[in-house]
């Protein structure tokens, strides 16, 4: 991890610095900034936020707006293994709730937190783009359909073994 995340505020971050080099600083490259900021350090930190809107020169109101609009930044470290069940429609009308309850129970955290080892995380999803493989669940962007709870505790078994 950075010292972005570890400095408070005392230290340079040579990412974000590197960062600042490759881009021009103008409003149209925040989407593409924080990209790789997030998958950097798996989440936005605040004080990149805080970076980002003064290399942008936009408000840090724009920038956390941004960050918070889109679901694919999160402003919280995730899990090694980020699991995400997806809820939409289809998934949801052939039981991937029963999915999520089951992932909630095993791993005893709700839909964004992380395990106290930082191995596991939770999302929800709307749609993944994979209706006919429902009920589907991904793991890091892996999809997993036509799942079960019996398929999601192998994939658990798995991960925990790694």
């Amino acid at each position: 991890m950075s010292d972005c995340c570890k400095c408070n505020g005392n230290c340079k971050d040579e990412f974000l610095e590197n960062l600042f080099n490759t881009y021009k600083p103008i409003k149209d490259n925040l989407i593409q900034i924080l990209n790789e900021v997030q998958e950097h350090y798996g989440y936005i930190p605040q004080r990149a936020q805080s970076a980002i809107s003064e290399f942008l020169n936009i408000p840090m109101a724009e920038v956390y707006g941004v960050v918070t609009f889109y679901s694919r930044f999160s402003l919280k470290p995730k899990g090694k293994y980020n699991i995400a069940v997806c809820l939409g429609t289809a998934c949801f009308v052939k039981g991937s709730q029963k999915i999520l309850d089951r992932l909630k129970d095993r791993l005893k955290i709700e839909p964004g937190e992380t395990t106290k080892d930082g191995k596991f995380s939770i999302e929800e999803t709307r749609c993944v783009g994979a209706c006919g493989l429902a009920p589907v669940f991904t793991v890091n962007g892996e999809v997993y359909g036509r799942a079960t709870v019996k398929k999601l505790d192998t994939v658990l078994d798995e991960l925990e073994k790694k």
